[in-house]
């Protein structure tokens, strides 16, 4: 499966002074199945350890010694085959499991710069102490759920794909293009970004009904998953207000219908708790696995943002639009007739959510100020720039006019089911299927 974040390890790779790798991101997100293709196609030889599977066997060779010499020698013993540290891969998985293992990536980049060692690690369960972690001596990365873009580049019509990136080039694209993509657009919808939906999907899409079908089973398995992982990795007490938090998340978001997501409401989530503080440490929790997308509210719109922002004002999304589907338990059908009601505006706006974390790889940031709100904000080259969602073509918005007349912005964008336009009073339309690709959208507009 083709992912956007193998150009990434490629660059990781080429640089001579890398520092050993940890590849983050939501359980099951396809962390191992990237770095296992990484390094068949790229090395030798890949060494691949699970301290999951491998726990009992792996773990006691990193407690009696961190030294990498020992390490490799006893790790080589353990394959039956000699680690070539210029020339192999060795893969670290679920390396949260033994802390002992973390903390010899410090030593790894002290004796030998350069050597390639990734480490993978689910968040879920991630406790670890600050002493046991190599602060400064490691690099990061971090895999979402696929995005529609990767999702086009697996789907395997490729005439479609080049005029998607022909769209992006000339800040143009064709209406019979921009018709089929939104097609596309709905059918992720359905089937979201995480690996093993898109797979099974993509391999029985002849026969489309039970695609679908096969879809919603493997993510109402995953959701099962996760719930199962909170008792796991959260205690018992623990994982009753996560999973309580992460179950109200979709049904707080499909309470704004069709209109711009509020903030979070902390009443009623879990019986006997409430406010900020009593929901803070599970919200906080969920948000580190990856689970839950936190914007937070800026009440003024200048730079730096962060400064106009509290930590008990924000709104919470899904991590992954198909699972968000799942979860509010709405019908394939329904998402592909694009007649879903009230619900077609937090819908839309969760996933635009989840294009721009992954491309931005910020905190992202909403305004809100008196009776106006805006669903996101964007600092670009020392702008703020606001970012309004709309899931249909109609696109008139009070809120837009008010932040311009406060704040005389260039541009404001709006993301919308509208083909790619610049209009002569700065509105930029981005279609929704190119959320993904803000930045280079609003550099290319800045450069025109």
């Amino acid at each position: 499966m083709k992912r956007l974040l193998y150009n990434k390890l490629l660059e990781w790779k080429n640089n001579s002074h890398k520092k050993p790798l940890i590849l983050t991101g939501t359980r099951q997100v396809g962390k191992t199945y990237l770095l296992k293709r990484f390094g068949k196609k790229e090395y030798n030889n890949t060494f691949h350890f699970d301290f999951d599977k491998e726990k009992e066997t792996l773990t006691p060779i990193f407690e009696k010694s961190i030294d990498p010499n020992k390490i490799i020698k006893n790790l080589s013993v353990l394959r039956n085959q000699k680690i070539d540290l210029l020339k192999d891969l060795i893969i670290f998985d679920e390396i949260q499991q033994c802390p002992k293992a973390l903390n010899s990536l410090k030593y790894f980049n002290e004796d030998y710069p350069g050597v390639s060692i990734c480490a993978a690690g689910s968040l879920l369960g991630l406790s670890l102490s600050s002493e046991s972690y190599p602060v400064g001596k490691v690099s990061y990365m971090n895999l979402y759920p696929l995005t529609f873009y990767e999702y086009l580049l697996n789907d395997g019509e490729q005439l479609l794909l080049e005029e998607y990136n022909n769209g992006l080039s000339d800040m143009s694209i064709a209406p019979v293009a921009h018709n089929k993509l939104i097609e596309k657009l709905l059918i992720y919808y359905i089937i979201g970004g995480m690996p093993e939906v898109v797979d099974n999907f993509l391999n029985q899409q002849e026969n489309f009904q039970l695609a679908l079908n096969t879809a919603r089973t493997i993510q109402k398995s995953l959701v099962n998953d996760y719930s199962n992982d909170f008792a796991k990795h959260a205690g018992k007490l623990n994982a009753t207000h996560i999973q309580s938090i992460f179950k109200n998340t979709p049904l707080q978001l499909a309470s704004y219908g069709d209109y711009s997501v509020n903030r979070y409401k902390f009443k009623d989530v879990i019986a006997g708790k409430k406010g900020f503080g009593a929901l803070n440490g599970p919200i906080t929790w969920l948000e580190k696995a990856g689970l839950l997308i936190k914007v937070l509210i800026a009440n003024r719109s200048e730079i730096p943002l962060i400064s106009f922002c509290k930590e008990n004002i924000f709104k919470l999304y899904l991590f992954d639009i198909g699972i968000l589907g799942c979860m509010l338990g709405i019908e394939p059908k329904t998402l592909l007739l694009n007649n879903y009601g009230i619900i077609k505006g937090f819908f839309v706006e969760n996933c635009v959510a989840q294009e721009l974390l992954a491309s931005i790889e910020t905190n992202l940031i909403s305004w809100k100020e008196r009776n106006a709100e805006i669903e996101f904000i964007y600092s670009f080259d020392n702008k703020i720039i606001p970012i309004e969602v709309k899931s249909g073509k109609r696109t008139k918005s009070q809120s837009l006019k008010s932040y311009q007349d406060r704040y005389q912005t260039d541009y404001v964008i709006q993301i919308t089911a509208k083909e790619l336009q610049v209009s002569n009073s700065g509105l930029f339309n981005i279609p929704l299927y190119y959320s993904g690709f803000l930045p280079q959208l609003i550099q290319k507009l800045y450069d025109k």
